[in-house]
């Protein structure tokens, strides 16, 4: 999703630090490395990092700040030494590639068609497959490259981490928790895939899914990876987490929303497109519980009908918002948030880290980075 602007005169908590432009930086510097190399093995690899520079030219960049912000806020003063401030953003900006292996998988289990305002990596190929006229399926060549592709990301996402320049005794606190993290992501994942193929179920099971696949991944692990290449006591990490778990949660509900509600300028995603996809989110669960006949009858006709258009869209819409089922997923967002907010309040936090976890959690709940 395309980043907002700060409000005039507020720089985004995202930019503090120069976080962004910082991590494009490490992004550009192994695109610029992993292009010479695919490109010394056949110039027919060069669409690979094509591919992969154009989803990487965006995007918030939430879990390095919250990774990156997670270690400053286990040290103390203000700013941190130089020589170990760099190593710290460049093991941050390893959670980009991890990012970028998700959104290609994820697209090709949902049957994305735009991943951020552009065709989704499995489209871009099948595109390409086509405008050859190559042999066989477009759309099967789309589907292993792209997947293909996801599998490079989350190669290099490791060696990112472990080439970033921070001590060895650092990386090797950290990488434990990089391997949870991954290993929940993909649980999660899986999650996510077996629900949709259950139909949807209980709003349990869809906060389930949510909690492994989005609201772990995105905040709570990006923190205490944070934290272990800080060093930090076991306190900080149960405070993340009671920072970060809830946080991360009420991020994946708004991006729910969004999905449903959001405006396709600012979501990069045709309006309504995760109805088409049939995502069994919580907001849809809420609806589909609260439905009378009539609307669960509608939510089972429309929901994952590639073909839908924007009538269908709005009638959805309206029995979410009928249902309460919006409401009560922005009163869920809500109370996220203050728990969370709640949670970081704490002297065992450097005072300048929790400043701007205040605003990141602003800014991720309410898509204003």
């Amino acid at each position: 999703m395309p980043a907002q602007s700060a409000p005039p005169g507020k720089i985004s908590p995202f930019d503090v630090a120069d976080l962004r432009e910082r991590v494009q930086r490490t992004i550009n510097k192994v695109l610029a490395q992993e292009s010479f190399r695919l490109t010394n093995i056949d110039d027919d690899l060069l669409p690979l990092v094509e591919a992969l520079t154009a989803l990487l030219a965006g995007g918030k960049r939430v879990r390095p700040a919250f990774c990156y912000w997670g270690w400053r806020g286990a040290l103390t003063g203000e700013q941190p030494p130089i020589e170990i401030d760099e190593p710290a953003m460049a093991a941050s900006a390893a959670l980009e590639f991890l990012q970028a292996c998700a959104l290609i998988h994820d697209d090709v289990m949902d049957g994305s068609d735009t991943r951020r305002g552009q065709p989704a990596a499995h489209r871009r190929f099948a595109n390409l497959h086509r405008s050859h006229s190559w042999m066989g399926s477009p759309e099967h060549f789309g589907l292993g490259a792209a997947i293909l592709l996801g599998d490079m990301c989350l190669s290099w996402s490791d060696q990112v981490l472990l080439t970033s320049g921070m001590p060895d005794a650092a990386l090797n606190r950290a990488k434990p928790v990089y391997d949870e993290m991954r290993t929940e992501l993909m649980a999660g994942q899986y999650l996510d895939l077996l629900e949709q193929a259950r139909g949807g179920g209980s709003i349990e099971r869809a906060l389930r899914v949510v909690r492994y696949k989005s609201a772990k991944y995105t905040i709570e692990k990006p923190l205490h990876l944070g934290a272990a290449l800080a060093g930090a006591s076991p306190d900080v990490s149960t405070i993340y987490t009671e920072f970060g778990l809830p946080l991360g949660e009420a991020f994946q509900l708004r991006d729910d929303v969004l999905g449903v509600f959001g405006d396709p300028k600012e979501t990069g995603k045709p309006a309504g497109d995760d109805l088409r996809e049939g995502k069994r989110t919580v907001l849809i669960a809420i609806a589909s519980e609260r439905a009378s006949s009539a609307q669960l009858s509608a939510i089972r006709t429309h929901l994952g009908d590639p073909g839908l258009d924007l009538s269908g869209v709005d009638e959805l819409r309206q029995i979410i918002t009928d249902t309460g089922a919006l409401d009560h997923a922005e009163q869920l967002i809500a109370s996220l948030l203050q728990s969370s907010l709640l949670a970081i309040e704490t002297d065992a936090i450097n005072p300048a880290a929790r400043v701007i976890f205040t605003d990141l959690a602003h800014a991720a709940t309410t898509r204003s980075v």
